[in-house]
């Protein structure tokens, strides 16, 4: 078995815990390898239910929003396996799925650590 060392993070406020639940059913057997799921309470996406996030050290990080449809599980599922691959995690609008085009909330740098300059 493969130590997950990437993260898709599901909001468990937005729709409640059944919808999270549903979601984590939906993509656990979809995910690439080293992928784990994690629900978390609140990621502040409230106004565009169901939020979820992806994680890994030394990448970027993503938030997306409005997840409900089969069409997002699969775009999930397609960013997962573009997430896994890139070194940094970094990816520009058009080369994600165009299912999460509209659906991209935020996206933060990695976490370098020194000063601002």
């Amino acid at each position: 078995m493969v130590t997950p060392d990437h993260f898709l993070l599901i909001c468990s406020t937005c729709k409640g815990e059944d919808n999270a639940d549903a979601l984590c059913q939906a993509l656990a057997a979809k995910l690439p390898s080293g992928f784990a799921l994690r629900k978390i309470a609140c990621m502040a996406g409230c106004a565009h239910p169901t939020t979820v996030g992806f994680q890994a050290s030394g990448k970027a990080q993503y938030l997306f929003g409005d997840i409900e449809t089969e069409k997002d599980i699969k775009a999930l599922v397609e960013f997962a396996g573009q997430f896994r691959l890139s070194e940094d995690g970094w990816t520009s609008a058009t080369d994600r799925p165009p299912q999460l085009f509209e659906k991209t909330l935020s996206r933060l740098p990695r976490l370098e650590l020194g000063e601002c300059r």
